[in-house]
């Protein structure tokens, strides 16, 4: 499978808040991730209230090397005072509100060059799982208010969703609020998963959460 091309980041607004938010590209068994689509929507939008939020948006190809080459850096170069990271939950009809990751990856999917990990913990000696600290019980309210079903849930896999997840809580030590979304698969044609959600669900549940979460910080800061 052909990795997905890196995309440089897609900036919106001036000056204010920064945010940094992500998606996945394709992966072993999926070629089309609405996750990456819903990155680049979320960082271009407008709407009252992001006027002044200064957005990145940014694709990850689907694999663990990838992550750990642009995590760093585009921590780095961002700053963000809030991140919000998507990945897809191919079995999940609804969207799940991850409250922590797991310390723990699986070696039984590859990833999107075909590499399996050879350890099972993330980071060996540290605690089973990180909490999240983005108001969790809010985003749901945000999501549910954008007409879509919604969930919390304390399993966010051991693929790169999750190692995605744990990854950013570590480095960010509990500064920038973080969220971590499951998508499900979307309805892209009219006879093709007639009760799925649509790209514009997506978008219009993943801007309600992405207002949640700036509201917050500016909030406590």
């Amino acid at each position: 499978m052909a990795a997905t091309p890196r995309v440089a980041p897609i900036r919106s607004g001036v000056d204010g808040c920064r945010v940094l938010i992500t998606g996945f590209g394709p992966f072993p068994g999926v070629r089309f991730n609405p996750t990456a689509y819903l990155a680049a929507e979320l960082a271009a939008v407008r709407r009252p209230g992001l006027e002044n939020v200064v957005r990145t948006g940014h694709v990850f190809e689907t694999s663990y090397a990838a992550v750990e080459q642009a995590l760093p850096a585009l921590l780095a170069g961002v700053r963000p005072d809030v991140i919000l990271l998507f990945g897809l939950a191919t079995r999940t009809p609804y969207l799940r509100i991850e409250t922590r990751a797991l310390n723990r990856r699986s070696a039984l999917f590859a990833d999107a060059r075909g590499c399996r990990p050879t350890d099972s913990a993330i980071t060996p000696g540290a605690p089973i799982a990180l909490r999240g600290n983005a108001p969790h019980q809010r985003l749901a309210v945000a999501a549910r208010r954008a007409g879509v079903p919604v969930r919390l849930s304390n399993n966010a896999g051991a693929y790169l969703c999750n190692y995605l997840y744990w990854r950013t809580l570590e480095l960010t030590a509990g500064k920038p609020l973080v969220q971590f979304v499951h998508v499900p698969p979307v309805r892209r044609e009219p006879r093709h998963m007639p009760r799925a959600m649509t790209l514009d669900d997506l978008t219009r549940a993943g801007t309600k959460m992405l207002l949640a979460l700036v509201a917050e910080k500016r909030r406590i800061i």
